[in-house]
């Protein structure tokens, strides 16, 4: 498994996207929905899943005879066993984490009185970050997470603002397959040239956020928060049964 692999390309976020905003959608939907062949869209899509972005199950249709399958994003880590082994991963890693980071660990101080959930939570974010090549750096007191610009950087304009908010709703997705009270707080795009930011929050306690601090971006994208927000529509949405 390797979270690199399944963001790399343009076309692959993309699909992740469009099943972010519409779960439960077929291959053909989400083919059109994107604008690509559905025998690529599917190769795209059995990536995501591999990667433990993206779980593959037959929809519930209440009538005999064999359901078609859908596609949704992974909220329940037991339904996609990439998902599970990030997690197992990230657990095992723990303490392997923590002594590279010169004995302070990779998390910050404001984790401690939080405990081990949010613990949790945090080190299964920083392995998604660190395993995508966006070579995550943990503020040392606040819960903040400076990173290197994505793969989603070719992206420009408007689907850069997209692609920001598609990887703001996984940073969601992944936080909440483990029981904690960490959430996203904000995504900051671009706060300089070469680094964007991630900063969390506890749940019980949002009024506690990290205020916002303006900083010297290329104001490419704008910044993505705790609420998702959506891209554009793209393309028809038909539903002719494929799957």
């Amino acid at each position: 498994m390797n979270d690199f692999r399944g963001l790399a390309e343009v076309s692959r976020v993309k699909l992740l996207g469009a099943v972010q905003k519409r779960p439960g959608s077929r291959l053909k939907e989400l083919a059109d929905e994107v604008g690509l062949h559905v025998n690529t869209a599917r190769d795209h899509l059995r990536i995501l899943i591999e990667e433990g972005f993206v779980c593959l199950e037959p929809a519930a249709t209440g009538t005999r005879g064999r359901p078609p399958m859908v596609y949704r994003p992974v909220d329940d880590p037991e339904a996609n066993e990439a998902a599970r082994e990030r997690i197992d991963r990230a657990r095992e890693h723990r303490q392997v984490l923590r002594r590279l980071a010169n004995g302070d660990g990779t998390q910050p101080a404001a984790l401690d009185e939080l405990g081990d959930d949010a613990g949790a939570q945090f080190d299964v974010l920083y392995e998604h970050l660190d395993d995508s090549g966006m070579e995550p750096m943990v503020d040392e007191e606040e819960m903040r997470i400076s990173l290197a610009p994505c793969p989603h950087y070719r992206m420009v304009g408007d689907e850069r603002e997209i692609a920001c908010a598609i990887h703001a709703n996984l940073v969601r997705s992944l936080l909440g397959q483990v029981p904690g009270p960490l959430e996203l707080d904000r995504l900051l795009p671009f706060t300089s040239a070469d680094t964007c930011q991630i900063l969390l929050r506890d749940a019980d306690y949002p009024g506690a956020a990290i205020p916002q601090e303006p900083e010297a971006g290329s104001g490419a994208a704008s910044e993505q928060g705790s609420e998702p927000r959506q891209g554009p529509e793209a393309g028809s949405d038909p539903d002719d049964g494929s799957q």
